[in-house]
């Protein structure tokens, strides 16, 4: 039997590979980039939380859909909670949200119930969180995410840079410095903020894009209470969130959406260069004696136009009561005059109804 050189022997299984390999389809592997909506070159989604009147944790269409009725144009991102205290994945919400045509967004909030601010820690503590205390219940709600498999926004421990909440820095020993610009709220912060995500991401949890959400202005406005001392890493961030609100309560201050927006947006962007902007939550009550809420709204919209990183807007729909029997009414019909301005603004095509998704 003729045995050929062994250069002889590779050439033909070179050969025979070209042939399987032209012969095998290539499979395609989906990028996170294209799962997720793309990042519009121009233009900003258009996103709203909607007064469901249940509380932040219950959505339904026919909130949705009246919103959307009211305003004129789709919402392209649908905002609501998912409290610890629930102690489950809100995937009724979510499959809800997707059939609509939006994205959720989910603020994920380590709190107890009856949510309400300003009562300090609970029992969902950070100290907790880090001990592996909830770890059943993170991986609970991984499977969850996991199992709905669509793509997600997730904004875990909001606002941290505050004091209402019970995860803010000022009740993790605020400022009390750790050395090399280091503070202990914050640092407990960023730490449970890792561990808790890098536990989805164990889980197996490739849907989800994170924000990191923070006040535009910190308080109180102390060195140790800045944006940038809770910033966990852009490792762990998809979107840097800014709250932006304008007057919410009777006595506060009236103020312009520039002054509350320009310079926390350019601070934000300094956390990361590449990095797409969200206002995960804008808005601004109805207080005609101190501003007008219509000039507001529609100085909004112009202003936003002029922030380039600014690629997602969220605006605040709800009306409450407050402990000393004042309303706070941030719904964009609390008057005539805002309800135009608000029609006005997102009917321009910059403003993009729906998520655009990579053929």
């Amino acid at each position: 039997m003729f045995v050929p050189p062994f250069y002889s022997l590779r050439w033909i299984f070179s050969c025979l590979c070209c042939l399987l390999l032209s012969c095998t389809p290539v499979k395609k592997v989906e990028s996170k980039q294209s799962f997720f909506p793309i990042i519009p070159e121009k233009g900003i989604y258009l996103g709203a939380y909607v007064d469901f009147g249940e509380g932040e944790a219950e959505v339904t269409l026919e909130a949705i859909e009246k919103f959307e009725e009211m305003v004129g144009k789709p919402q392209a991102i649908i905002a609501s909670g998912s409290f610890w205290g629930d102690q489950s994945f809100p995937k009724k919400n979510c499959d809800l949200i997707q059939g609509y045509g939006a994205v959720p967004l989910l603020y994920w909030s380590p709190w107890d119930k009856p949510y309400m601010q300003d009562r300090g820690v609970d029992r969902f503590s950070l100290e907790a969180i880090l001990a592996g205390k909830w770890d059943t219940y993170i991986d609970q709600w991984s499977e969850g995410a996991k199992s709905y498999g669509k793509p997600l926004f997730v904004a875990w421990g909001l606002e941290m840079n505050g004091i209402w909440f019970p995860w803010s820095g000022h009740f993790y020993g605020g400022g009390k410095e750790l050395g090399s610009q280091k503070w202990k709220g914050p640092e407990i912060y960023k730490k449970c903020y890792r561990y808790v995500v890098d536990r989805v991401r164990k889980n197996g949890v490739m849907n989800i894009q994170w924000v990191y959400h923070t006040m535009n202005y910190p308080y109180p406005d102390a060195p140790w209470n800045q944006m940038e001392a809770y910033y966990p890493g852009s490792d762990y961030v998809d979107w840097l969130g800014l709250s932006v609100y304008g007057m919410q309560f009777k006595g506060d201050v009236w103020k312009s959406f520039p002054d509350l927006s320009e310079y926390p947006y350019q601070k934000i962007c300094k956390l990361d260069p590449t990095k797409p902007v969200m206002f995960a939550e804008w808005g601004v009550g109805e207080y005609a004696a101190s501003g007008s809420k219509g000039a507001f709204i529609q100085e909004a919209f112009e202003t936003m136009k002029k922030f380039p990183r600014l690629k997602a807007a969220v605006f605040w729909h709800e009306r409450w009561e407050n402990s000393d029997g004042t309303f706070s009414n941030l719904r964009v019909n609390s008057s005539a005059e805002s309800l135009e301005a608000f029609r006005k603004g997102i009917a321009d095509p910059y403003y993009l109804g729906r998520p655009k998704f990579t053929p």
